[in-house]
């Protein structure tokens, strides 16, 4: 009697539960991530909105007609388009690029497109990755991004080289949406751990600016490049968001909310502090920046505001439940909401009157906010104990004898810029012999490829 009178009991327990749970994840809104963010300036956003539409034009087919073009166009001169490559250009290796010099604005960009739905080239890239499956530098990649990162950067290390030795005042930027964000962000790690190919290139002409990306690297390596590494994500948007394997995402593309719903309710249930600890665990790469634009229970679209920030801990782990979950992914949509966010920042300034001594203090002031927020991140990842944290790499690392006296000092002894004797690495060769080896007709293939 006692049994059947427990069992109204139990599933009273477990229906308020449910409905606790349930109304927690709808409580859960994109602006709680970075409400306690710093706004970003007019300097640090202003080249987002302009590669995204480099990005956009890596869709076209001829530059000089093109078929559809946001408003104001790409920005683009095709008479200092150094090359592109399309699917049968890389053999699906990697989604189609450009490579175009940007004079205006004194910058090499190496731009990558997105997923192609209709490509089964792309979906074999990310389906490519089993997790702690690839280590690099320390910490665990995401296997089949790494291995078109190394691709790109064999097909074109002439090229970038020669241009960066041609143009030494301008900046080397990777951008790239969805899948080729993932690419740009990986391909980022290898050239600055192995700069001596591309002329000796100093750290600081090196940057990223990965839109919408996929979860590609463990926390540390997300950490530890935050100073070169820059993810945009849009208010709502999922992938960065979810820690769920993109191979497992994409082969259940016809269910995706299914899916969404059942992390949301896995990762409510696991303690952040397990999540941190986790060194398999892949996160969005580098320094965030989040456009938010919506408020929770109200209508339409508000004007966007971009918060930034190196978060260690509460780095967009849960789901939102959004009817915009998907629709943020897009790279229109992050082009438009980052234009109107820089122009609404650009306005400000225009009514504050900033005259350029003081903006140029402010560059500084805000370079130097920057490094001190990204020693603060990598000091905060001591103290949770992420995993290899301390690993050996030429950026930002931590002296470990140091460490064992003072889990939360910094040492500048092993920070930026530290030697090569002190930070053995895999090489440029060595990482290429091991993903690629030539084919009968001398071209550089992935020995999956030509052993299958």
């Amino acid at each position: 009697m006692s049994i059947v009178c427990g069992l109204p009991l139990i599933e009273c327990v477990y229906c308020l539960a449910c409905a606790r749970w349930a109304w927690k994840r709808c409580l859960h809104t994109a602006a709680r991530d970075s409400e306690n963010w710093g706004l970003a300036s007019v300097e640090e956003f202003e080249p987002v909105p302009r590669l995204c539409r480099y990005i956009l034009a890596v869709y076209e087919e001829d530059l000089r007609h093109p078929l559809w073009e946001p408003p104001g166009g790409y920005g683009i001169d095709p008479d200092w388009l150094i090359l592109r490559k399309r699917y049968e250009d890389t053999q699906g290796r990697v989604p189609p690029y450009l490579i175009y010099v940007d004079h205006k604005n004194a910058d090499i960009v190496l731009a990558i497109r997105g997923l192609n739905l209709a490509k089964e080239s792309d979906y074999a890239v990310l389906l490519d990755n089993k997790l702690g499956e690839r280590k690099f530098d320390g910490g665990y990649v995401h296997n089949g991004l790494l291995k078109a990162a190394a691709f790109v950067l064999d097909a074109e290390c002439d090229v970038l080289k020669e241009l960066v030795e041609k143009y030494p005042n301008y900046t080397l930027t990777f951008a790239g949406h969805s899948l080729g964000a993932g690419v740009a962000a990986l391909l980022t790690m290898v050239v600055a751990q192995n700069r001596d190919r591309l002329g000796n290139i100093d750290r600081k002409r090196i940057r990223c600016y990965a839109m919408a990306p996929a979860r590609c690297m463990t926390l540390n390596l997300a950490v530890r490049y935050a100073d070169i590494i820059n993810s945009i994500v849009l208010q709502d948007d999922f992938l960065p968001r979810t820690a769920t394997p993109l191979e497992d995402i994409f082969k259940s593309l016809f269910c995706l909310p299914c899916i969404l719903c059942l992390r949301c309710m896995r990762d409510t249930c696991i303690p952040e502090e397990k999540m941190l600890r986790d060194p398999r665990r892949l996160y969005a790469p580098g320094r965030l920046y989040h456009i938010v634009e919506r408020k929770p229970f109200r209508m339409g679209r508000y004007p966007p505001v971009v918060r930034t920030a190196v978060p260690v801990d509460g780095r967009f782990e849960h789901i939102v439940l959004s009817c915009n979950a998907t629709s943020d992914h897009a790279i229109i949509w992050i082009e438009r909401e980052a234009q109107s966010a820089l122009d609404l920042m650009l306005e400000k300034d225009q009514i504050m009157e900033i005259p350029v001594k003081q903006r140029m203090e402010r560059q500084q002031t805000l370079a130097r906010e920057h490094s001190e927020e990204y020693k603060a991140a990598l000091r905060r990842a001591v103290t949770l104990a992420v995993p290899d944290i301390h690993s050996p790499s030429v950026y930002g690392t931590f002296n470990k004898q140091e460490n064992r006296r003072n889990s939360g000092e910094f040492s500048e002894g092993t920070s930026l810029g530290s030697s090569k004797k002190n930070s053995p690495k895999e090489s440029w060769d060595e990482l290429i012999g091991r993903l690629f080896e030539r084919d009968e007709s001398g071209h550089m293939v992935l020995k999956e490829s030509l052993h299958n």
